[in-house]
């Protein structure tokens, strides 16, 4: 069972790689849940999802001790780095948080991606590579669920942006073979 913390400000689509996880895994026939936490603002205030992707029926949508966080932001760093739990994984948007983890008992990777996403040209796609990242390491759910899930998420005015998601994908993947 992967349980998933994702966090960062409203409008860094941590929403979306939330669901785009969900329905990946329930397009692989795996249990799955998402919960969405909004802060106060929406876009530009907090925001934070749980996801739980197992072959077993899922008793609680609630994660405390993620085995994955995904942090986009400073204020998510520190709020959700001590909670991964020891063995865990934490993927860390490193060209917005300064700051490096400590830990020796977690897996951390640290990736520039609103730079490696402003090089593909467009920085909003920063969470689909860390996504591609976080699907290399792992390999929890394959590239082509996530894809087939981008078409329900994104409207279908926006599916001109399939492409570039997919680019972010790739390149998130292979950031972490030669640790961009």
């Amino acid at each position: 069972m992967e349980e998933i913390l994702i966090a960062g400000f409203g409008g860094q689509g941590v929403m979306s790689m939330g669901q785009l996880i969900a329905y990946a895994g329930m397009k692989e026939g795996k249990y799955v849940s998402w919960l969405p936490s909004y802060g106060p603002e929406q876009r530009g205030g907090t925001a934070n999802c749980a996801v739980v992707v197992s072959g077993e029926q899922v008793g609680s949508p609630l994660v405390s001790q993620p085995t994955t966080a995904i942090v986009l932001n400073n204020p998510s760093y520190y709020k959700f780095e001590p909670t991964v739990r020891p063995g865990g994984l934490l993927i860390v948007n490193a060209s917005l948080i300064s700051k490096t983890s400590e830990r020796t008992d977690i897996k951390v990777m640290n990736l520039k991606a609103t730079e490696l996403a402003n090089e593909l040209g467009n920085p909003k796609i920063a969470n689909m590579i860390l996504l591609g990242a976080f699907l290399e390491i792992t390999g929890i759910l394959s590239d082509e669920s996530i894809l087939e899930a981008l078409k329900k998420v994104l409207s279908p005015e926006k599916h001109s942006l399939l492409e570039i998601n997919k680019r972010a994908l790739e390149l998130g993947r292979l950031s972490t073979k030669v640790g961009i």
